[in-house]
């Protein structure tokens, strides 16, 4: 018999392999495939094998993969609380990526690498953490001031709680300094046996003194660094090898044959032994190993917490108070009690609480912590505010239309976290050398060992050991795989700060391939706001009052920015609204509608062909001067004739023609696409001096053209804010919206421009390129680092230049290779992306 379950937890063909020998030894199970992509195994027995035998198996494993029924939901499966959750998101994951997206519910170990796992920064809760609490009885905590239920005092503001990454780094601090305390005398005993006359031995004979290191030993192997060995075991049990593997064998190896020596000398050869009879002790070498070690994860830890500063930063925006107005009163209430549709004061430099529009008033708004641009933008009635962005000096009503997490706030902060937490393609030469490192440092260990213990100089044995031992201990696979992951962290965060979010690391790495780019026009290009210039006729029968009650009327079921021009100027002309029947909108053309009879069509020069209406030449002859001067113009016709016309301007953004100028200087070809007229694109082209352009474009044009740049091998980045962009937007390498567009696009593309400008287009390319840049350095530093290191704690160099290197000497490398890297990320945080 033969059944299809369903696999989790896989990453990569090691994964696969694995999964495929854990269900093989299964009694009763005749072959197994396991298919990485389709996540699938497929299960031949002898006989019938129950599906919780094969859980019961790969929980044995360690739990890292899960086995259930197809079609049945999993749910994802979380390690073991193993400290208090403290302040923040309650989301864990490892900085290595291991299990790519993988979260955990409490902090500990990643059960691959064994790397302490980061909690995401996030907003829950009381957005400022700020409670109250009573002197006299702690227990008592409220998220306002008040007095103590139980004695009446007043509540004083309660310290706020430290973040599982605080607390994890001051555990990791206090065992620290433990590991120094007892390590450095261990480390002067030793020293103390090069002295010619050793006054420590006028005390005690040295086999004491061994013991006196020995004693002193046991606090740092059995608490300050048991982790290690922990997480050594549960690498082997996983055969998930990693960094505590090596340091495990290696700083076990040399314990376990100090305490083996010090209780059963006789066991060994002379050559182990001193001249006083004993045996050679390495407790300084595990113990100063392990310290180094240890001191190594204390700095990591601290780097960390630098590499999503910029998350935190945005934290920082959220306020926790808002001003609501309730029966013409003010009331102070707190963000999670704000609802849609509730009316907000927001007083001059005050935070703005949630997303809204402005209802009464007006003031200058400061955006550059969302934007990156340091200019305040005026906003007055009907214009939109976010959450986070401060006013200025003048106090406006606004309406709350998004709280909570759909702030906009809130989803910058959900896609920083979740692109920091993706995986580049570059990664996977990290992940295939980090495959093979760990057996094959093992294996030159050992090689190590033979040869010294064959060749090497007396005493032979001892030099074996402590350069196979060295050779474990420089060994930093972590270095390697941490290349990627702090790079893309600290790279997602930076773009963040300056107006570009990332939704992947993928599309960091394919936008630094990028040699064309389409960005089509209307709200990209230009503003995105046009505005009516002029209403005409070319009919007696239908005046310009007339022609304009028929465009409005028929444009207020329509969705489109030209549509919302017309209307928005019908009001403002006091224009007569009509009822509109059998209504049609017509992507890319325009619309259609019936009132009073007439059959109305509305839009560009296809609409005309659409709704079978000859354009005369006279007619086209008038449009032209306007469409020269860049202009759009959209026909009127009735029952097959054209009656009139309005004219629209949309302003050309100041910063698109510098843009656009700076990618061409990058060697990347912009190309732009519009539904507009051939006129109307060819004044827009010539005024950005852009050399190729397609007018008349339906999405399904839109679509064809990235497929045809494509065709011919070229990697292409289209920029677009409507739903008309949206099929080109996902057919691209990287889809960029703007985000001023709708949501459709923004949910299309890799990376969004919050501002929504050409500008934030050169940021990203300048991001990519600065991020690729720093990934390939650290990749460099980390397999330069290993290459190196291995073969010179092995001793390549001693038969040249006498040269060996001491076990906690390459204790000290390995310790800070993986801060180096983490180090040499952190320098994105200053890269100027203008």
């Amino acid at each position: 018999m033969e059944h299809t379950y369903n696999i989790h937890g896989m990453t990569c063909q090691g994964c696969r392999k694995h999964v495929e020998e854990l269900l093989s030894e299964v009694e009763g199970v005749s072959t197994v495939s396991v298919d990485l992509d389709k996540k699938e195994a497929r299960i031949t027995m002898s006989s019938h094998v129950p599906l919780n035998r094969f859980k019961e198996v790969l929980e044995e494993d360690g739990g890292r993969y899960r086995i259930h029924k197809e079609g049945e939901s999993v749910q994802k499966e979380k390690d073991k609380p193993k400290a208090s959750q403290g302040k923040g998101s309650g989301t864990f994951y490892c900085p290595m990526r291991c299990e790519g997206d993988k979260t955990y519910d409490s902090p500990g170990d990643c059960p691959v690498c064994g790397m302490d796992l980061v909690e995401e920064q996030g907003l829950s809760g009381n957005a400022s953490g700020e409670q109250w609490t009573c002197p006299m009885h702690p227990e008592v905590v409220k998220d306002e001031p008040g007095s103590c239920p139980i004695c009446g005092m007043e509540l004083v503001p309660k310290e706020p709680d430290l973040t599982a990454e605080e607390k994890s780094y001051r555990a990791l601090r206090k065992k620290l300094w433990w590991a120094v305390a007892f390590t450095l005398p261990i480390f002067l005993i030793a020293m103390s046996e090069m002295m010619d006359e050793n006054p420590l031995y006028d005390l005690m004979h040295q086999k004491y003194w061994n013991w006196v290191q020995f004693a002193l030993s046991l606090p740092v192997v059995f608490y300050a660094t048991w982790m290690f060995f922990e997480r050594a075991y549960r690498s082997v049990k996983t055969w998930n090898l990693n960094m505590f593997t090596l340091i495990g064998i290696g700083a076990g190896i040399a314990w376990i044959f100090s305490v083996f020596g010090m209780i059963f000398p006789d066991f060994f050869p002379e050559q182990f032994k001193t001249e006083y009879g004993t045996v050679h002790v390495y407790f300084e070498a595990a113990t100063v190993i392990l310290t180094l070690v240890l001191m190594g994860q204390v700095l990591e830890a601290r780097a960390h917490s630098k590499t999503n500063s910029a998350v935190k930063e945005l934290l920082k925006l959220a306020p926790n108070k808002a001003v609501k107005i309730v029966d013409g009163e003010e009331v102070e209430v707190r963000i999670e009690d704000i609802e849609i549709g509730d009316i907000l004061r927001v007083k001059p430099g005050d935070k703005i609480p949630v997303d809204g529009t402005i209802t009464k008033g007006q003031s200058s708004v400061d955006e550059s912590m969302i934007t990156g641009e340091p200019i305040p933008v005026n906003k007055e009635e009907g214009d939109t505010v976010s959450s986070g962005t401060i006013n200025g000096n003048q106090s406006f009503l606004m309406k709350a239309e998004k709280v909570g997490s759909d702030t906009l706030l809130s989803q910058i902060i959900d896609m920083v976290n979740q692109a920091s937490r993706s995986r580049a393609p570059i990664q996977k030469l990290a992940d295939t050398v980090s495959a093979y490192f760990v057996p094959i440092v093992v294996l030159v260990a050992v090689i190590t060992f033979i040869i010294w213990a064959i060749w090497g100089p007396d005493p032979a044995y001892v030099y074996a050991l402590v350069n196979a031992i060295a050779v474990l201990i420089i060994a930093c696979p972590c270095a390697l795989g941490l290349a990627t992951p702090m790079s893309v962290m600290v790279g997602v965060g930076k773009g963040a700060q300056n107006g570009v979010l990332i939704r992947n690391a993928e599309a960091l790495e394919k936008m630094n391939r990028v040699d064309t780019l389409i960005v089509d026009k209307t709200g990209t290009i230009t503003e995105g706001k046009p505005t009516v210039d002029t209403v005409g006729s070319f009919e007696d029968t239908f005046g310009e009052a007339e022609v304009l009650s028929l465009v409005v009327s028929l444009n207020r079921n329509s969705e489109h920015p030209l549509a919302e021009a017309t209307v928005k100027y019908g009001k403002e002309k006091n224009a007569e609204f009509r009822e509109v029947e059998k209504f049609n909108a017509v992507t890319g053309k325009g619309v259609e509608g019936v009132i009073d009879g007439q059959r109305l069509a509305l839009g560009n020069h296809k609409m005309m062909e659409y709704a079978k209406t000859p354009v005369s030449d006279e007619i086209e002859t008038k449009v032209r001067e306007f469409q020269d001067a860049g202009k759009t113009v959209s026909y009127l016709s009735a029952d097959g004739k054209v009656i009139g016309y309005v004219v629209l301007g949309d302003k050309v953004k100041a910063s698109s023609a510098k843009a656009i100028r700076e990618l061409k200087e990058k060697g990347i070809e912009v190309i732009m696409l519009t539904g507009d007229n051939q006129r109307t694109a060819q004044a827009v082209a010539a005024e950005l001096e852009l050399s190729d352009f397609r007018a008349g474009m339906l999405p399904e044009d839109k679509l064809k053209e990235v497929e045809r740049l494509q065709s011919e091998g070229r990697k292409v980045a289209m920029a677009g804010d409507g739903i008309n962009d949206a099929p080109a937007l996902a057919k691209s390498d990287v889809g960029i919206a703007m985000g001023t567009g709708t949501d459709v696009a923004i949910e299309s593309a890799a990376i969004t421009l919050v501002k929504g400008d050409l500008q934030g287009i050169v940021r990203a390319r300048n991001l990519s390129h600065a991020v690729m840049k720093n990934i390939r350095q650290n990749l460099f530093f980390a397999l330069i680092y290993n290459t190196l290191g291995v073969p010179i704690a092995a001793g390549v160099l001693y038969p040249f230049l006498g040269v060996l290197l001491s076990p906690m000497i390459a204790a000290v490398a390995m310790s800070f290779s993986s801060v180096s890297v983490i180090a040499n990320a952190l320098r994105l945080r200053a890269k100027n992306l203008d």
